[in-house]
């Protein structure tokens, strides 16, 4: 037996006690002293109120009704005030009730009301005398409903609070996969392109030039690397509640994410597949907050991805201008544009979309009048980018 348990059974023991002497010691107090007695006592029930709620509710009214029917006769002198304070022991049983239905499940709490409704009435009706019957019976009826209505709006602020939370956790479970999506398509769509292109080439070159070939498939090595790497470092951080998977990561944990000086090195790997790409940059080059920074990384990334699988063109742009309140990725190429089936527009678009979204800039990507297509993304900075700027 939990220390616990052993307090709220002697609490019990002493609340029975208590009533006991307030019965059988005081004898000549009146029954307004035996009622707050009783109420008071009550208070010793609260371990076992914590444990077992209807062992709680049905001990308080034993003892609260001891009060009542077990006063001596020379203690019912005055049965207009003396003997009717006695009543305030019930109060006990209703400030119970009310914890019972706040906490109890429907039909427990049904049951309660019931049995204490019909033991205190039964009391009142047999120990109430003339005028004094109906006004202890309204008391009674009054202070229970209070009760019940305390504990009901309890019990519903409870749920709506767990009812938040499960809403709350299950739209972070939605963030977190749409995130986890966003960052493996824009990371593995990219690099399987070039992977698919590279193996092309080298399958139709391997017997006339195996020196183009051999470098075809050295790109296909590297590019695969470097994307089992990204791999592990997205996988060591989906389980960083693990306290022994940052080590086991290895080097992958400790790789930064990819951001805009990798610019550089994405044109180079998009070379390889046979599109030229022009990186132009314009205002002041700073370091960015990294959800910006991986976010301009990507979206360049993707919308690559795109030129190299659709645009059917050997050259595109991209500008980025660091502007002093917002960051602007644009990728132009001159190509076929949109197809017709739409997939220029699959999953990648939506992505980028979604990233814009959160950082709540303004993407635009279409065909563009001249020809070819142009996605252009706004990412407005912060304000303590902004205030480093100033310090400068």
């Amino acid at each position: 037996m939990t220390r616990t348990k052993t307090m709220a059974w002697v609490g019990g023991a002493l609340y029975l006690l208590a009533v006991g002497l307030l019965i059988g010691g005081v004898p000549r107090a009146s029954g307004t002293v035996h009622g707050i007695g009783a109420l008071l006592a009550a208070s010793l029930l609260v371990g076992v109120l914590r444990r077992m709620p209807l062992l709680a509710l049905s001990i308080a009214l034993f003892g609260s009704t001891a009060v009542v029917v077990g006063a001596p006769s020379s203690a019912r002198v005055n049965l207009s005030a003396s003997h009717q304070g006695q009543f305030l022991s019930y109060l006990a049983v209703d400030l119970i009730l009310g914890v019972i239905v706040a906490i109890c499940a429907r039909r427990a709490s049904i049951v309660a009301v019931a049995g204490s409704l019909i033991v205190q009435l039964l009391i009142i009706g047999g120990y109430a005398h003339g005028d004094n019957l109906i006004v202890n019976v309204v008391i009674a009826l009054l202070a229970m409903a209070a009760a019940c209505t305390v504990g009901l709006l309890s019990r519903e602020r409870r749920d709506h609070a767990v009812a938040l939370r499960s809403q709350e956790v299950a739209e972070a479970v939605i963030a977190e996969r749409l995130r986890i999506a966003r960052e493996l398509h824009d990371m593995v769509a990219h690099s399987i392109g070039i992977i698919a292109i590279q193996a092309g080439a080298a399958s139709q070159v391997i017997r006339t030039r195996p020196t183009e070939a051999g470098e075809a498939l050295r790109a296909i090595e590297a590019t695969s690397r470097e994307t089992l790497s990204g791999l592990r470092r997205t996988l060591v951080a989906l389980r960083q509640a693990d306290p022994g998977a940052a080590a086991s990561g290895g080097q992958a944990a400790l790789a930064p994410s990819p951001g805009l000086v990798d610019i550089d090195r994405l044109a180079a790997a998009t070379a390889d597949t046979g599109v030229h790409v022009d990186v132009r940059r314009s205002g002041e080059e700073r370091p960015l907050p990294t959800d910006i920074d991986l976010s301009a990384f990507r979206i360049v990334q993707e919308a690559l991805t795109n030129v190299v699988r659709h645009a059917g063109t050997g050259r595109c742009r991209v500008l980025i201008d660091y502007g002093y309140e917002e960051l602007t990725v644009e990728v132009v190429d001159d190509g076929r544009g949109a197809t017709q089936n739409g997939s220029a527009h699959g999953f990648g678009l939506v992505g980028m979309q979604e990233r814009v979204a959160l950082l709540s800039g303004d993407l635009s990507a279409g065909p563009r009048p001249e020809g070819g297509f142009r996605v252009t993304a706004r990412l407005p900075l912060p304000d303590p980018v902004k205030v480093a700027v100033e310090a400068r």
